[in-house]
């Protein structure tokens, strides 16, 4: 049943209840006094109960919310609830507080990625830098070895009676290992025959060569021609070699020596 019939029925109940009328005799005593009641003269309605009911069946539904006072602040017009998202308004937890906004959850996998990509960068950078380092070191230190191969060979070759003791130390200070103890074990019968044949021999580097090598050995190949003078040819004749080195890295002097030494050709 709707409002306007509730009251419609409402309306004509009290029309029908009876009313006290005032100023009855009192009551005799150890009696219970009687009022007198009169029924009240009901006025006719102007429009049959029937009909009225039936016309407001036809009438149309009022919207509460139409018909709500604008200055109610129930209503929902208060200041603070008209910013705030529905589901605040109306006291529940807002859905963005629920879960996390997209945009967030977007960017953060994108920056996930954007710090591996530059980890991944640094450390690749890091690694071409070390393997620059060590080309670039490698590549000095094989230079080193052919040039400290070249000079042995034309000390190893340049020997003269004039200064064979010179010659014979120049040649002792550039060797180590095997080399340096063969030497020096018969190093006293080369200076006898050195100074015995009046020997004068002088060597230039043709071409050097790196067999093979890193920042700590190498073997290294080199072609010397020499003029050799002696007491059978003291104009001198021409000798060609071909001499094959091992050398070693010294870490104390940081020189490049001797540790094997052969004719190869």
């Amino acid at each position: 049943m709707t409002g306007a019939k509730k009251e419609v029925a409402m309306q004509a109940r009290r029309n029908h209840t009876l009313k006290v009328i005032k100023g009855a005799k009192p009551g005799v005593p150890g009696r219970v006094a009687q009022r007198r009641m009169v029924p009240r003269q009901l006025s006719q309605p102007e429009e049959p109960i029937e009909d009225l009911l039936k016309r407001l069946d036809q009438e149309p539904v009022e919207d509460p919310a139409e018909s709500a006072d604008p200055a109610d602040p129930v209503a929902g017009d208060d200041p603070a609830d008209a910013d705030a998202p529905p589901e605040e308004a109306a006291g529940g937890r807002p859905a963005e507080k629920r879960a996390t906004p997209a945009p967030t959850r977007r960017r953060r996998p994108l920056i996930v990625l954007l710090v591996v990509v530059l980890a991944a960068a640094l450390a690749a950078a890091g690694m071409a830098g070390h393997r620059w380092y060590v080309d670039r070191a490698t590549d000095q230190a094989r230079q080193e070895a052919i040039a400290a191969a070249k000079q042995a060979s034309v000390n190893f070759v340049s020997v003269s009676a004039a200064s064979v003791d010179r010659d014979i130390q120049r040649i002792t200070a550039g060797a180590t290992g095997d080399f340096k103890d063969e030497f020096s074990r018969g190093q006293s019968q080369v200076r006898a025959a050195v100074v015995e044949n009046k020997v004068d021999s002088r060597g230039s580097v043709l071409r050097a060569g790196l067999v093979s090598g890193d920042r700590s050995r190498a073997v290294v190949l080199v072609a010397v021609d020499a003029t050799v003078k002696n007491v059978k040819s003291p104009e001198g004749r021409p000798s060609h070699y071909r001499i094959q080195m091992d050398l070693v890295h010294d870490k104390d002097s940081g020189r490049w020596l001797v540790s094997r030494l052969q004719f190869v050709g």
